[in-house]
């Protein structure tokens, strides 16, 4: 896998585009956000009640209650919260590896389960 990985990075037609959301939590290499500039909250949040609230947002996404990037602009800890989420396009190597491999696994539309990286939990939303 790591050739191919290799002989599509830097070309354009690699590239994907995703959505997330992302709860930071104790365990998170950046304990603030735009949400929680002096990580009160953040330094509190358990990496389970992190994923517990995850749970809960893809459930209602998936069951038509909420829209992603509604979700997304309430209660992403990361400041693409602003745009819906949106992360813009990206190619292999320019995110951290779980996030990459989840994102590429993806078919556009689909909304992946609980992400595990450095920064929190996310799910992700493939858009392109």
């Amino acid at each position: 896998m790591s050739s191919s990985a290799a002989a599509g990075r830097g070309r354009g037609g690699s590239q994907v585009r995703a959505s997330h959301i992302l709860i930071k939590h104790e365990g998170s290499r950046r304990k603030a956000s735009w949400k929680d500039p002096e990580g009160r909250v953040i330094r509190s949040t358990t990496r389970e009640s992190a994923v517990s609230q995850l749970k809960a947002l893809r459930e209602d996404i998936v069951a038509g209650k909420g829209k992603f990037e509604d979700l997304a602009s309430r209660f992403s800890d990361c400041s693409s919260a602003k745009r819906g989420g949106d992360l813009g396009p990206f190619g292999r190597g320019q995110m951290q590896k779980p996030f990459e491999e989840a994102t590429y696994a993806l078919k556009v539309g689909e909304i992946s389960d609980i992400v595990d990286t450095d920064s929190g939990v996310h799910i992700i939303m493939r858009t392109g």
